[in-house]
């Protein structure tokens, strides 16, 4: 999504983009580099969402200025069918209720979106799902297709072949409105748990302090970057859904998000190192 956006800022801009990798400490490593930039609006990171670690990072609102949102999408309740489970959310929350931590889903890591998830399905629910987790979804959705793992909790694009296939059931989505590209799946709401609405989401950063007429001209850039047909075409295809909104916006909207998820994996005491 990164790369797709940035060509499209380049033309807007009549700019060089260069789109550098910084992997590592969940993400802490691309974004202390932004954080330490100079404050002129030629340093941004691409913020995936929400991501709670035991790693000190810059957030947005402190030491990163939020620049504009790219997309949102949802994860994926789903369950094997390699062994008997349940076929209704009803009947696997009952069955979960009636054997406490006799169930686990699987998610691409601690403190990711689908592990809060599924601490907030634990936390409306009343049920102790032991979660699982992975160094990625590739090999947690092998694992719950195989019956290793009973359920996962994971990214659309992961898990959708094995339920086109057959080999998962999917349960519902996490987010409030249904996929396009899962038009039957219910959301979990719609399912039994009212309310569920838990988004994976995609943000754009930028060094705090950088001058506001510079963060306004590159939100206007993602912003039309936004409509271009290739790029709409490529976020349909990873299961997300375009979303613009203004720089101000972008950084109360993350900051809301993640102390909402703060107090879910405070009150849940969450384990969070990776």
């Amino acid at each position: 999504m990164t790369r797709l956006v940035a060509r499209q800022v380049e033309k807007t801009l009549g700019q060089t983009v260069v789109v550098d990798n910084r992997p590592g400490a969940a993400g802490a490593i691309a974004l202390q580099a932004t954080a330490r930039a100079p404050k002129n609006g030629l340093t941004l990171v691409t913020v995936p969402g929400p991501i709670l670690t035991a790693v000190p990072a810059p957030q947005l609102g402190k030491e990163l200025s939020g620049v504009a949102m790219l997309a949102k999408g949802p994860m994926v309740l789903v369950g094997t069918m390699a062994s008997p489970l349940p076929a209704s959310l009803d009947a696997l929350i009952a069955n979960a209720k009636q054997d406490p931590k006799g169930l686990a889903f699987a998610s691409s890591g601690n403190g990711t979106s689908q592990h809060l998830a599924g601490a907030l399905i634990n936390q409306m629910a009343g049920t102790q799902l032991v979660h699982i987790p992975y160094k990625g979804g590739s090999q947690a959705v092998t694992d719950v297709v195989g019956g290793q793992v009973p359920l996962g909790i994971l990214g659309i694009t992961t898990v959708l072949p094995h339920i086109k296939s057959g080999k998962l059931r999917a349960y519902g989505v996490t987010t409030a409105t249904r996929s396009a590209m899962l038009p039957n799946t219910p959301t979990l709401a719609e399912a039994g748990l009212k309310g569920f609405d838990a988004d994976q989401w995609f943000v754009v950063a930028t060094t705090a302090g950088t001058p506001p007429e510079r963060i306004t001209a590159l939100n206007s850039a993602i912003a039309k970057s936004l409509q271009d047909p290739e790029v709409l075409a490529a976020f349909a295809a990873a299961g997300v859904t375009a979303s613009s909104a203004t720089a101000p916006q972008t950084t109360e909207f993350v900051a809301k998000d993640v102390a909402r998820w703060q107090e879910l994996a405070k009150k849940a005491n969450l384990p969070l190192d990776q």
